[in-house]
């Protein structure tokens, strides 16, 4: 079955306002570049976002937060974008604070189909306020449910045109468990190819989560925080 869509334009032209998006990426890698883009470029607005990371000021949802195009943030770090503190500390954003295991196994979770999880993160903290905790084996649980995305958008390495998907490096985050998660999922790769030329033994996310694909260009090898000695 070929899932090739022409460009980002078109992958992203069922999503509606106020839907729910999950964008891959860690940090400024595996960020799906064209697709932030398009969403950009296209207006969509009161969108609530779940990534592990905001981007920042002028790159990954730094952009879309600029645009004013986020109402609601559901993340794990947001700490390199000063567009994200400003609307949060002056109420225009709505923000979800999540520990980054918990964020991976809640995508993990609506991927396998399991209506929640139970995680010792959190508890006896803010976060668990109004949320159900349960005792195993002497230890306290706290209950956390699975992600309810209508799009998961995600970004890997080399793509063949049925959909499965091979990533590289620290892309291999939280793109894989996110494609897995939403009810529909757009890939963009670096290089898509036709099937069979995909090793399946190197194969990290198969072709049946994913419901279009293109390749996309003008990518760019960002670094957030450089590091020397």
């Amino acid at each position: 079955m070929n899932k090739v869509v022409s460009n980002a334009e078109e992958a992203i032209a069922g999503i509606r306002d106020g839907m729910t998006l999950m964008l891959g990426g860690f940090g400024l890698c595996g960020l799906p570049e064209n697709c932030i883009a398009a969403l950009v470029k296209s207006g969509i607005k009161d969108l609530t976002c779940i990534s592990n990371n905001a981007g920042v000021d002028d790159f990954g949802i730094g952009l879309m937060l600029k645009q004013r195009q986020v109402k609601k943030m559901i993340a794990s770090y947001v700490g390199e974008n000063a567009e994200f503190e400003r609307q949060l500390l002056s109420g225009e954003l709505d923000v979800e604070l999540i520990p980054q295991g918990t964020l991976a196994t809640r995508c993990m979770a609506a991927g396998y189909g399991m209506p929640a999880i139970f995680t010792p993160a959190g508890v006896g903290t803010e976060i668990a306020i109004g949320k159900e905790v349960r005792n195993f084996n002497g230890k306290d649980y706290l209950m956390e449910m699975a992600f309810d995305a209508d799009y998961a958008i995600v970004k890997a390495w080399k793509g063949d045109t049925m959909g499965n998907l091979v990533y590289r490096s620290t892309a291999r985050n939280f793109n894989p468990v996110m494609a897995m998660a939403g009810k529909i999922t757009i890939a963009e790769v670096e290089e898509l190819v036709e099937p069979g030329a995909l090793d399946p033994d190197h194969i990290h996310t198969p072709g049946i989560y994913v419901h279009c694909i293109f390749q996309g260009r003008d990518y760019e090898k960002r670094i957030e925080k450089r590091t020397v000695r």
